[in-house]
């Protein structure tokens, strides 16, 4: 068994598909530098991250895959699941390979398991976009935490700089512990070095202190507001999970009591 080791970025992963072709010689695992080699390893070798060769790669996929696929494939390293980078790496090399596209063939196994992985990544984002809940600060800047299975959030951030663009406003991965902050102008990613000395980083929800004075009794409308349009004869607690999964509920005002 042929091992690479990589530093678990997408860069990485371009780099670790140009050595590969440069060595003729192809893993059978791609795994981060600290994880434990498995059973019977022959060999490892380490991927030196270069932004070249990963250009070239880039590049040479363009010529094999549709703009839409190109998408999906930087889509798809968002997963983050256990079997994401190496699922990439045969798709890259068989998109490279294959003499046309391979994009629509869903007979081949790792065409469908690509495909199947990047509508759980969008299903994530589409689903952030409905469940982000701002709390206004007392200085303006609206805050909302997030904590998504698949790491979704910066697929979103274009939409609600285009649908706020009049407001500052910060979400914030807890999960991951980082975020995009808009400030009417720019929208960068931000990560906070004393994370740990500010609770609502990890909480996910703003002390009465940091809050707009008018914020606690918007909160207490939009609970009001949800009950009031809730018909109990019509009460489907087991569609409600499937619009509006569990897993969201924590941030969601109208869930809070």
């Amino acid at each position: 068994m042929t091992v690479f080791h990589f530093d678990t970025t997408f860069p990485g992963l371009l780099t670790a598909v140009f050595e590969a072709y440069a060595r003729r010689t192809f893993p059978d695992a791609l795994q981060g530098r600290d994880e434990p080699l498995p059973l019977f390893c022959d060999a490892v070798f380490d991927v030196q991250t270069d932004e070249a060769k990963a250009d070239r790669v880039w590049r040479g996929l363009q010529k094999k895959l549709s703009p839409s696929a190109m998408t999906c494939l930087a889509q798809c390293w968002l997963a983050e699941e256990a079997e994401t980078p190496m699922l990439l790496f045969r798709y890259i090399r068989k998109a490279i390979d294959a003499p046309r596209s391979i994009e629509t063939n869903f007979a081949d196994p790792d065409v469908l398991a690509f495909t199947r992985m990047w509508r759980r990544v969008h299903q994530e984002a589409h689903r952030l976009m409905q469940f982000v809940r701002f709390q206004k600060t007392a200085d303006g800047t609206y805050f909302a935490a997030v904590e998504p299975q698949k790491n979704a959030l910066p697929l979103i951030v274009a939409h609600f700089r285009d649908r706020f663009a009049d407001q500052r406003w910060l979400i914030y991965d807890v999960g991951r512990a980082y975020g995009f902050y808009y400030d009417l102008t720019d929208l960068r990613r931000v990560t906070f070095d004393e994370a740990d000395n500010l609770p609502h980083l990890a909480s996910g929800r703003l002390d009465d202190s940091l809050l707009d004075k008018d914020e606690r009794l918007f909160q207490q409308l939009w609970q009001t507001y949800f009950k009031a349009i809730c018909i109990k004869e019509r009460l489907n607690p087991r569609k409600h999970r499937q619009d509006m999964p569990v897993r969201y509920w924590k941030y969601l005002t109208e869930k809070q009591q």
